[in-house]
């Protein structure tokens, strides 16, 4: 029998087994830079309420100088989150302590009739409610990307091709108790 004969099945096999490995690891990079791009834009939409905070606060500041303690609380929540980079899990933690801030200063508004009446405070309401959307429907997209990428570093044969590349599992951006769960509620 012809040795050239017998060695075709191995390099067929050992083809096939390197195109499936290549694949993999494509398919892996790509969802992993999926998910620092959906990342990058939950941020872009987290940054966008914080530049509303100072707005809404002084707005608020303005009609309830004696509310001091739970505006400055606002103020000390979005700094903390504003300096926060990496880990989605402090950064939602963070986010947290902001979105029940948020809800305090609108409790807040509330007793100010004269205050819900204004149309800066109105429109920095609808502003906060479209950023709260943003953030809701980005933060449910990341949540997915990361959902499809350790899946795909969890499954055969790709979890061996991302054992081999050092792929990490990516954190989900989820809330660590049921209050922080909820969005303000914003009315507009």
């Amino acid at each position: 029998m012809d040795p050239q004969f017998v060695l075709w099945p191995f390099v067929v096999i050992g083809a096939a087994i390197l195109l499936i490995a290549i694949l993999q690891f494509n398919s892996l990079v790509g969802l992993r830079q999926l998910v620092r791009n959906s990342w990058a834009d939950v941020d872009v939409f987290l940054k966008r309420r914080a530049e509303l905070v100072p707005n809404l606060v002084e707005a608020v500041k303005a009609y309830a100088a004696h509310e001091r303690t739970v505006l400055e609380a606002v103020v000390e929540a979005r700094a903390r989150a504003a300096t926060l980079a990496g880990s989605p899990a402090r950064r939602a933690e963070a986010e947290g302590e902001l979105a029940h801030g948020l809800v305090q200063v609108l409790a807040v508004a509330e007793n100010y009739p004269e205050l819900k009446a204004s149309a800066n405070f109105a429109d920095l309401q609808r502003q906060l409610g479209e950023a709260e959307r943003h953030i809701a429907d980005a933060r449910q997209y990341y949540n997915a990307c990361v959902r499809d990428f350790n899946t795909k570093i969890e499954s055969f044969p790709s979890n061996v091709v991302a054992a081999m590349g050092a792929f990490r599992q990516a954190e989900f951006f989820e809330a660590e108790s049921p209050a922080e769960r909820e969005a303000p509620v914003v009315r507009t």
